[in-house]
């Protein structure tokens, strides 16, 4: 196979295809979603079995229990998949969405549309749901897609793609509107990055290199998040039963996930009563903890931070602690190590919590809660294709609405300028 002839015959496909979802209307877009979720359940058997070939050479090739475990497909899994494609059916179509209308002095009417990117490619690794989470994404806001799994889920990225293939034509819409990638050659990737006349956007869905890597080679805007190293602020005004619960669950709730707390910074003045508190529940609960000089005097089994614990996003049971003097010390600190995923301030007074989120530059900015809910579903975003902390076109979770673009649109009858 010449990679590069193939990669470009998919492109060549999906700008045509792309033409076509753009132009479906939404009850259109949505029965094709139901007809897709029909046919994958219909389909579990089959699924299940693909993926064992998958799941059988993952064990030999040498691929740890986590992986093995989020390559997987399972009834409970294929069932999830079906409920998420019957899940962004019902969410509103923000194609087509008018906003901002209003007439000017010289009679003509002014707004903005909401209208499909075009062709989105989406790099991602291990989970095949992922493939039908993606292609949802993407069909329902008007968009065609190419979608690159990883190469140890060739064989339940091919299923489920013959599925929505199915789905597809069944309803009238091309085929080529959702295209998985159907070979394991690395090149393919370099290919569908540099593809600027067939792909408006790039998504990498995956560990830190991956995303590294698509940042630094493509030559098509890219929709990403690095890392997470998220923040959480107890101000000194801070209510302590509110910030120890919400310290508590941004840390332990889940630890290999992006919005996990990976630093706590904590006021001087209230630090001798909450962090013997947290420490009691964070090492009851195995987490390691790592903290400045005065972290460590007052908590006994906590050892000393290093610059480097503030630059890291553990995805651990491991925390880095600072105390600080006050919200501009906090502030400064979040200012210099955050990845500008989020960060939360907990306190009760209203005007530091107007101070944190005007001044803290993230792409999610909390006040008393807990940074566990910066995701698309928490949000009411329905679903995410993934979390942007770019600061053009989207920021933070991106779901149907962050895979649109505006463009002006002008109403007149007959108007000519003067």
């Amino acid at each position: 196979m010449d990679i590069k002839d193939y990669m470009q015959g998919l492109g060549l496909q999906a700008r045509k295809a792309g033409r076509e979802i753009s132009r479906a209307d939404s009850g259109k877009k949505n029965q094709a979603l139901l007809k897709i979720a029909e046919i994958i359940e219909s389909s579990q058997e089959q699924l299940i079995t693909e993926n064992q070939k998958d799941l059988a050479a993952g064990k030999k090739n040498g691929l740890d229990a986590a992986l093995l475990d989020r390559l997987a497909l399972t009834p409970a899994s294929i069932q999830a998949m079906v409920e998420g494609l019957k899940q962004v059916a019902a969410l509103p179509d923000p194609v087509g969405e008018i906003s901002d209308l209003s007439y000017r002095p010289s009679g003509i009417q002014v707004g903005q549309m909401r209208v499909p990117l075009g062709v989105i490619g989406i790099i991602y690794e291990s989970r095949p749901n992922v493939t039908v989470d993606a292609a949802a994404l993407c069909l329902k806001s008007g968009n065609a897609c190419i979608l690159r799994g990883g190469s140890e889920a060739m064989h339940s990225n091919q299923a489920i793609a013959a599925c929505i293939a199915k789905g597809l034509e069944a309803e009238g819409l091309p085929a080529q509107a959702v295209q998985v990638v159907a070979t394991p050659d690395r090149a393919a990737v370099g290919e569908l990055i540099t593809m600027k006349h067939y792909v408006d956007v790039i998504v990498p869905r995956g560990g830190k290199s991956l995303t590294e890597r698509i940042s630094e080679e493509a030559t098509i805007p890219v929709i990403k998040h690095l890392d997470g190293i998220c923040h959480v602020y107890i101000d000194d005004k801070a209510d302590i039963a509110k910030a120890v619960k919400i310290a508590d669950n941004a840390k332990t709730h889940r630890y290999g996930v992006c919005n996990a707390m990976e630093t706590l910074l904590v006021a001087e003045a209230i630090a001798a009563k909450v962090l013997p508190l947290l420490a009691a529940i964070y090492l009851e609960k195995g987490v390691e903890l790592r903290g400045c000089l005065k972290t460590c005097s007052l908590i006994p089994n906590c050892s000393r931070a290093t610059d480097e614990d503030w630059n890291t996003e553990y995805l651990a049971p491991i925390l880095s602690i600072k105390i600080v003097h006050d919200m501009d010390e906090a502030m400064e600190h979040i200012n210099k190590y955050s990845s500008s995923h989020t960060e939360s301030i907990v306190t009760e007074d209203y005007t530091r919590a107007r101070r944190f989120l005007r001044e803290v530059d993230s792409s999610s900015v909390m006040v008393n809660a807990s940074t566990r809910f910066a995701d698309g579903f928490e949000y009411g975003l329905g679903a995410e294709i993934g979390i942007s902390t770019d600061k053009l076109h989207a920021r933070g979770p991106v779901g149907l609405k962050g895979l649109t673009s505006l463009k002006y649109i002008v109403l007149g009858d007959g108007h000519i300028r003067s």
